[in-house]
């Protein structure tokens, strides 16, 4: 099979198409024909090996597993002895967290997985776009779990007033919904070209942070919600009401600064990275997308064929929504390159 592989850290160009060994699948896994996969910051990170801390987790001279790609939509190849929850033939959409390998024609997965069958209506293009950033705002944002202080969500409850700063990038844009269907009050930061685009996704009320620094308006939030890791506690801290919460997405340092001000003050960072991926969330987003509540944003689509191409977009820091590989003819309908689809 082909996939994309890489034997060294480094830029984009060190990923290359090869032929692979095709996986199979053991007794309680599938065995999925990937129709559609995506280039998210989390690939980006892992291969370019940032921070140097993480080669600790993905190998500390050179990555332990060489094929990318978490996220994925295609159609069920074939199945273990045990598996009873899919058939040959099922098309389905999930999440491959930590193990990667979405880079691919093929891949195999546990039953018990982040997976689940496609949202009725959407592509596999669509589809693939779904998860990997919705789940990440939907961890930050969602109503508190049992956990330690610092690692808990924003338990975001109806009538509050979030921010969210970044708002028209993978995770941007699903906390923009998350946050409306959660019933809070919303207000979007993001550049020109992209208000009417949030603005269509629930949010309330738009900043374009190239004409607006929010955190000198004299407004207030419940939240602040940093969905791509350009701010900071101590610039926001101006802008939370008393009791408020900056929660974080990126800076391992912000996990001190969880710990530090759940002991003192009377704001809090947050910090519930990494997610927890499960397929309750996964089933949770297909009803959600199936009610007609979410959609899937596409910046551009490439053939798996040119993902330094796509690699290098997505680190622009620029792209809106999610940047998606088309691996088979029958993944759906390309966006085109600057455009934006929404499912």
């Amino acid at each position: 099979m082909r996939a994309v592989v890489y034997d060294r850290y480094g830029p984009p160009d060190v990923l290359r198409l090869e032929e692979v060994e095709r996986p199979v699948p053991k007794a309680d896994e599938v065995l999925i024909k990937i129709h559609a996969t995506t280039v998210n910051r989390s690939d980006c990170a892992v291969r370019a090996a940032k921070p140097f801390i993480s080669r600790f987790v993905t190998g500390l001279r050179r990555p332990r597993r060489n094929i990318l790609g978490s996220e994925l939509a295609g159609e069920v190849e074939g199945v273990g002895a045990s598996v009873s929850e899919f058939r040959v033939g099922d098309h389905v959409y999930g999440v491959n967290p930590w193990n990667f390998g979405a880079h691919a024609e093929f891949i195999c997965m546990q039953e018990t997985a982040p997976l689940a069958l496609k949202p009725t209506g959407m592509t596999f293009q669509q589809a693939a776009a779904v998860c990997d950033g919705a789940i990440l705002a939907l961890s930050c944002l969602r109503p508190a779990a049992e956990a330690l202080t610092w690692l808990r969500p924003a338990d975001l409850r109806k009538g509050q007033r979030i921010l969210i700063y970044g708002a028209s990038g993978s995770i941007g844009t699903a906390g923009v919904q998350l946050a409306r269907y959660f019933d809070a009050r919303v207000t979007a930061v993001c550049n020109t070209k992209n208000l009417e685009l949030v603005r269509s996704l629930g949010a309330d009320e738009v900043i374009d942070y190239t004409q607006e620094d929010f955190t000198k308006n004299g407004q207030t939030y419940d939240v602040i919600f940093d969905a791509v890791g350009k701010h900071s506690f101590e610039r926001c801290k101006g802008s939370l009401k008393r009791g408020g919460a900056y929660v974080a997405t990126d800076d391992l340092l912000n996990l001190v600064r969880a710990f530090w001000t759940s002991r003192i003050g009377d704001k809090k960072v947050l910090f519930p990275i990494p997610p927890r991926y499960t397929k309750k969330d996964v089933l949770f987003l297909k009803q959600l997308i199936e009610a007609g509540k979410y959609r899937a944003i596409i910046d551009r689509s490439f053939p798996l064929e040119q993902v330094v191409d796509a690699t290098r977009y997505v680190e622009t820091e620029q792209k809106t929504g999610n940047v998606v590989l088309s691996v088979s003819a029958t993944a759906g309908p390309e966006a085109q390159k600057g455009s934006v689809q929404i499912a």
